[in-house]
């Protein structure tokens, strides 16, 4: 084996040690982001006592605050925060473009325009507000792809397609609101700002149901996504079947980002950060779509904890995840301007 060949086996081998460490840390901090979710709060729960609950076991006290109020909504977080973090790297993956988040080409904007006018004109709740905000979600993604599909879609046309979109549904949003009366106004602005809230497990079971759906499906071609960054003509080339391709990855991204965003409200910037994050973190070479499901899930889990026992005040999740992702999404935009092009 000559020098050159032996250097490349090195690098190959050294990126691969360092995806498995991130992997590994990601998922033993996601853990134990779980493990200190369901201990501490007003009142500490040792580990065994936690672990009997979810065992199944009656602990006076911890059974209702662990097994009724905190379990349900530690897994809700670490499953949306998957649903987001997958949906939203497999966006930038896919158009090469760090912007290209649901957060910010309009699929968010769909669900909760959906939202908003089920609880405020339609005077729904619950299961009926959700299936409007999945609907909503994947009629939005298809109206932003065929408008955005001239030869192929390109992924600055689908940006801007869906920024302007995503303006005209929070208009319609805005709309929806100023004419809701006190009560429905609360219930949408509560859901809108992004909380987990009064979760019980049947609001997490959709979103499970999504992630084991949908997940497996994603990873599996996460190989023929990464190939897609090169181009059409070269991911052709190496024997990649576009067009369903890239169907089944924009359907399954989708389908998460709705079904996370029905149970919780549109937790902002998750899809944004967990990708770009990811990348740093594992370094170049392999999909980052593992790695940003675990730091999805991260985010989700501590910024809902410190919503609630950190900042003195509690506030939603959807508020501490904004205050994270607003400054770096000013960071991108402002480098991409310098750089007179793509991010």
């Amino acid at each position: 084996m000559n020098a050159t060949a032996e250097l490349v086996v090195r690098a190959r081998a050294g990126r691969a040690v360092r995806r498995r460490t991130v992997l590994t840390v990601l998922a033993v901090l996601v853990l134990a982001a779980m493990a200190v979710s369901l201990m501490a709060g007003q009142r500490f729960y040792p580990p065994g006592e936690v672990l009997r609950v979810i065992l199944g076991e009656q602990v006076p006290g911890a059974s209702f605050t662990v097994g009724r109020l905190r379990l349900p909504r530690t897994v809700l977080a670490a499953l949306v925060g998957i649903g987001f973090g997958l949906g939203g790297v497999t966006f930038q993956t896919l158009l090469r473009n760090p912007l290209a988040s649901p957060d910010v080409i309009g699929i968010s904007a769909g669900a909760s325009t959906a939202a908003g006018f089920a609880i405020v004109s339609l005077s729904l709740s619950g299961a009926a507000v959700e299936v409007s905000a999945i609907v909503a979600g994947l009629g939005v993604a298809l109206l932003i792809y065929s408008l955005s599909h001239r030869g192929g879609v390109a992924g600055t046309r689908l940006i801007l397609i869906g920024i302007g979109i995503s303006a005209m549904l929070d208009s319609a949003l805005d709309w929806v609101l100023s004419g809701a009366g006190e009560w429905d106004l609360q219930q949408a602005l509560r859901w809108l700002t992004g909380s987990l809230n009064g979760v019980d497990w049947p609001d997490v079971l959709p979103v499970l149901a999504a992630v084991l759906g949908f997940g497996p499906l994603l990873l599996a071609r996460s190989r023929a996504l990464a190939t897609l960054r090169l181009g059409d003509d070269a991911a052709s080339a190496l024997g990649v079947r576009i067009g369903p391709t890239r169907l089944i990855v924009i359907v399954c991204a989708v389908g998460l980002i709705s079904f996370a965003t029905a149970a919780t409200g549109p937790i902002a910037f998750v899809a944004f950060l967990s990708g770009p994050i990811a990348t740093r973190l594992a370094g170049p070479g392999g999909s980052p779509m593992l790695p940003a499901a675990l730091v999805g899930a991260l985010l989700v889990l501590v910024a809902d904890f410190s919503g609630q026992y950190l900042l003195g005040a509690r506030y939603p999740v959807g508020v501490v995840t904004g205050v994270l992702g607003a400054p770096y999404l000013i960071y991108l935009i402002i480098r991409t301007n310098r750089a007179g092009g793509s991010p």
